[in-house]
């Protein structure tokens, strides 16, 4: 067995499809975790700081950023319909460049799920590189 960096050289030909299909269920779980943020935020402000024109471009910044996230997950869904299963592509050095390991996994492993993050981890918790 070679070491992971190896494994993540060799080549990783897989159906163009698929792939997209897995970065699009990657931006959903990005528009989820973004829309867990505005809650949150709103718990800690006052009244008064929530009417400042500030606060509110933050505030529509992240409902932007949310629609944003799922407007482009929803393109690559309806253009990824078009293409052929017969379309093949190397995604060795894409997943080479992905930081976050349960990303990395999620895009290399052929496997698409629901929310990379589980809902059941404590506040605070947070993977150390």
């Amino acid at each position: 067995m070679g070491s992971p960096e190896h494994k993540m050289e060799q080549s990783m030909d897989e159906a163009l499809p698929e792939v997209l299909m897995r970065i699009v269920s990657e931006l959903h779980d990005v528009a989820y975790l973004i829309e867990r943020i505005e809650p949150q935020l709103l718990d800690l402000v006052d009244e008064v700081a929530v009417q400042s024109a500030d606060c509110m471009k933050v505030l529509q910044g992240i409902d932007l950023a949310v629609q944003k996230t799922r407007g482009l997950a929803e393109f690559i869904d309806t253009v990824t319909s078009g293409i052929s299963d017969d379309w093949m592509v190397d995604v060795s050095t894409a997943v080479s460049l992905v930081k976050l390991a349960d990303m990395q996994k999620a895009l290399a492993g052929g496997i698409r799920h629901g929310h990379s993050q589980p809902l059941s981890k404590a506040a605070g918790d947070f993977d150390f590189f």
